[in-house]
């Protein structure tokens, strides 16, 4: 495959595979020309594009293995004038994440954009479904479907939380308002499990590396760090504080991503984070359930609303 029909690959595209997808004993699961929609791109030295089926199977393809499915048609004389599905006109949200928007950013730091887009009802009518998620890791964006963003909010997702609060936004349509609107709504006392229980084994596998290979992922101690630091302070103030405004606190985190602090006190400040962590637990005021019905609600007319707009 050339440079230029290379480029045309992007997520949301639909595309025709040149090559049989085989399941377990060789089963055929889709034949070679099935169609399907890319919904990942290759991050750095990756070669392989993610797309996705209308029965929600996802497989990775090479470049040259995918053909748009326009340009298929076109070449093949066939039916014209189905429209590829652009995204940024759905995307009703869009912000930073990541050191950027926690304050924690450096020159080298990349710039993580996510959103979430709400799918036409065309899209959720048609075979292929709305996939929940564009990832195009070239330009370092993330897209959710709206009812997948919401879901692992409820979930207390931590990546997704942090959407919900990035003081760096950049697109929030009328919708989207709503959405932020109702963002204490998705907080409970679930974010302990998930905040707490995803530093606990991370940080078991930092120090696993650091056993058997001798090296430390420090940037990433101090996100881990950082994360239960922002666990503890949203169960004691009702809201999550993504930048980290404390410029003393800052300049620790910056010596633990610089590799600047030795690991045992960086393991010992990750045992009084959990300790105060339990503490905002026994005394926050959170409900220890998000409110389903709320979110429900919302979703449920954001969707009447979309549908409204064939008619």
């Amino acid at each position: 495959m050339d440079k230029a029909a290379q480029a045309q690959l992007h997520a949301g595209i639909q595309v025709v595979v040149d090559a049989p997808i085989l399941g377990a004993g060789g089963r055929l699961l889709h034949p070679r020309g099935a169609v399907g929609v890319i919904t990942r791109t290759p991050a750095g030295a990756e070669e392989f594009f993610t797309v996705r089926f209308p029965d929600g199977f996802e497989s990775r393809f090479a470049a040259d293995q995918l053909e748009v499915l326009k340009a298929f048609k076109e070449r093949l004389g066939g039916a014209r004038g189905e429209e590829n599905f652009s995204l940024e006109p759905h995307v009703i949200y869009r912000c930073v994440t990541g050191s950027r928007a926690y304050g924690l950013d450096t020159a080298a730091s990349d710039t993580d954009v996510r959103g979430v887009y709400l799918a036409p009802a065309e899209m959720h009518w048609s075979l292929h479904g709305a996939p929940e998620q564009f990832e195009d890791n070239a330009a370092q964006t993330c897209y959710w479907e709206l009812q997948k963003f919401v879901v692992m909010a409820l979930k207390a997702n931590p990546n997704v939380l942090e959407c919900l609060y990035s003081p760096l936004v950049e697109k929030c349509a009328p919708v989207a308002e709503e959405m932020l609107a109702l963002r204490e709504k998705f907080l409970s006392q679930m974010i302990f499990q998930t905040f707490n229980g995803y530093a606990l084994s991370q940080f078991k596998k930092l120090e696993q590396d650091r056993r058997n290979q001798g090296g430390m992922r420090w940037k990433h101690a101090m996100h881990l760090l950082r994360l239960l630091l922002t666990g503890a302070a949203t169960l004691r103030e009702g809201r999550v504080p993504v930048r980290v405004e404390e410029t003393a606190l800052r300049e620790r985190l910056l010596a633990v991503k610089h590799g600047e602090i030795c690991w045992e006190e960086v393991d010992a400040w990750r045992r009084k984070l959990h300790e105060e962590f339990e503490a905002a637990l026994a005394e926050t005021a959170l409900p220890e359930r998000p409110d389903y019905a709320t979110v429900n609600q919302f979703l449920v007319a954001a969707r009447r609303r979309q549908a409204s707009l064939l008619s």
